[in-house]
C-alpha cells in the first residue's frame, strides 16, 4: 500500500481511539519511522502530509535531511552517543532519547539555541530497554538546570515487545505519572508537556493513556 493509503487508516484509527477517550485527535502528532526505508520512500511519505520524521541513527538522518530538509521536522529516536552530538545537532529538531549527564552537557555544548529533549524513560524494567529508571528522573531534571540549551518538552519511552495489553497499558501509564510529578516542579526550562510513546503495534493503547506523539515505522512506511 502507498504511504498515503497507510496514513489514511491510521488517522481513523486514531480518530476512533480518541472519540473513546474524549480526546482531541489535533492533540497527536505522528512521527514517521524512517530508519528502514529509502530516501524516495520518507519523501512519499512528507507529499502524504506526514510533517514529522524520525530516524534512529545519525548517518541515517543525516543522509535524508541532505534531501528532504526542512520540509519536515525531524526526530532524533535512537541511542545518541555524546560523540556524535556535533554531526546532529543543526539537524534534529527533537531528541528523544536524553538519558544521561554527559549527553545533556555535550547537547548543551554543540547547540546554538535551546534543543526539544524528550528524557527516555525506561518504564519496563527490562534490561535490554535504554532510558533512566523512573527514580532517576527527578533528581536529573533538576540538574538540568545547569544547561540553559536544553528544554525538556517531555518524556519517551518504548514499550515492552509483548501482547500483554495490561503491560503495555502499565507501561505507559507510568510514563503519564512521571510527567504529572515533573510538570508540578513548574520549572521553566522543563514544561514536560509531551509524551512520546506507541508504535506500531502498540500505538492505540498509548493514545488511550495520554501519548502526544506516537512513532509509527512499519504500519506506516514499511
Amino acid at each position: 500500500m502507498s504511504v498515503k493509503q497507510n496514513l489514511e487508516e491510521i488517522r481513523a484509527r486514531i480518530k476512533h481511539t480518541c472519540s473513546k477517550t474524549d480526546r482531541n485527535p489535533d492533540e497527536i502528532s505522528l512521527i514517521a519511522v524512517t530508519k528502514y526505508v529509502s530516501i524516495e520512500r520518507a519523501k512519499e511519505a512528507v507529499e502524504a502530509g506526514i510533517a514529522h520524521l524520525g530516524e534512529n541513527r545519525n548517518e541515517g538522518l543525516a543522509e535524508k535531511y541532505e534531501a528532504i530538509g526542512n520540509s519536515a521536522s525531524w526526530h532524533f529516536i535512537g541511542t545518541l552517543q555524546t560523540r556524535k552530538v556535533k554531526d546532529l545537532i543543526d539537524k534534529a529538531d527533537y531528541i528523544h532519547s536524553l538519558d544521561r549527564l554527559s549527553l545533556a552537557k555535550e547537547i548543551d555544548k554543540r547547540a546554538d539555541d535551546k534543543v526539544k529533549c524528550f528524557i527516555q524513560v525506561n518504564t519496563s524494567g527490562e534490561e535490554s530497554k535504554h532510558g533512566m529508571t523512573p527514580e532517576e528522573v527527578l533528581p536529573f531534571v533538576k540538574e538540568l538546570e545547569n544547561y540553559p540549551n536544553i528544554l525538556v518538552v517531555g518524556l519517551m519511552t518504548m514499550a515492552p515487545n509483548t501482547d500483554d495489553e495490561h503491560v503495555l497499558r502499565e507501561s505507559f501509564k507510568r510514563l503519564r505519572t512521571l510527567r504529572g510529578e515533573v510538570t508540578s516542579l513548574h520549572l521553566p526550562y522543563a514544561p514536560c508537556s509531551e509524551l512520546s510513546m506507541g508504535m506500531s503495534n502498540d500505538f492505540e493503547i498509548a493514545v488511550e493513556e495520554g501519548a502526544t506523539f506516537i512513532r509509527i515505522g512499519s504500519a506506516l512506511v514499511g
